[in-house]
């Protein structure tokens, strides 16, 4: 695998921080190395936050994302603040809620009901983070999913194990539907 930099931008608060560490430890868990950094400050009272992490099979020698190769946006505000930092050809998934301004651009935009499904289907709008994990890594089939399954098991509260098995099973779901 050569170097994948991705993005999750959301609100503060939606768990783009912790689905990027959860991808990192992941992607551990599969043999590649992994680096993730996160964006805290006036973010973490609801302005546009992110998760970043870069995995890759060769050593990791700058950590930050500086384009994206995947971009991820539960926001409107974090679309369009972190759309100009997306590579050309990359992957782009908006909420289909809370991003009404699709992005533009040379890039393979998904627009999928990410919170919807957290809250519906799975009856925790708070697992979004972990739908959304779902989705990018079946879109562009970054690990095995029983990798990424241990990840987010190995970071989730006791007692949520269950719930956020069947939160990252919808996000590939959701995936599988948008590639028809």
């Amino acid at each position: 695998m050569a170097r994948i930099d991705i993005r999750l931008g959301g609100s503060g608060g939606q768990g783009t921080i912790t689905a990027a560490a959860i991808m990192g430890y992941a992607a551990v868990y599969a043999g590649k190395k992994a680096v993730q950094t996160k964006s805290y400050g006036p973010e973490a009272r609801g302005g546009a936050a992110r998760g970043e992490v870069v995995i890759s099979d060769e050593d990791i020698n700058y950590v930050k994302v500086i384009k994206s190769d995947i971009l991820v946006a539960l926001t409107q505000e974090s679309c369009d603040k972190f759309i100009v930092d997306a590579k050309e050809g990359s992957i782009v998934v908006v909420d289909d809620f809370m991003v009404k301004n699709k992005p533009q651009g040379n890039f393979k935009v998904y627009s999928l009901p990410i919170i919807k499904t957290a809250a519906e289907d799975i009856g925790k709008s708070m697992v979004a983070n972990i739908v959304m994990l779902g989705v990018i890594n079946q879109l562009a089939n970054l690990l095995d999913f029983d990798k990424l399954e241990k990840g987010v098991l190995s970071k989730v509260p006791k007692g949520t194990e269950e719930l956020n098995k069947k939160a990252l099973r919808a996000g590939v779901e959701l995936a599988k539907a948008a590639m028809k």
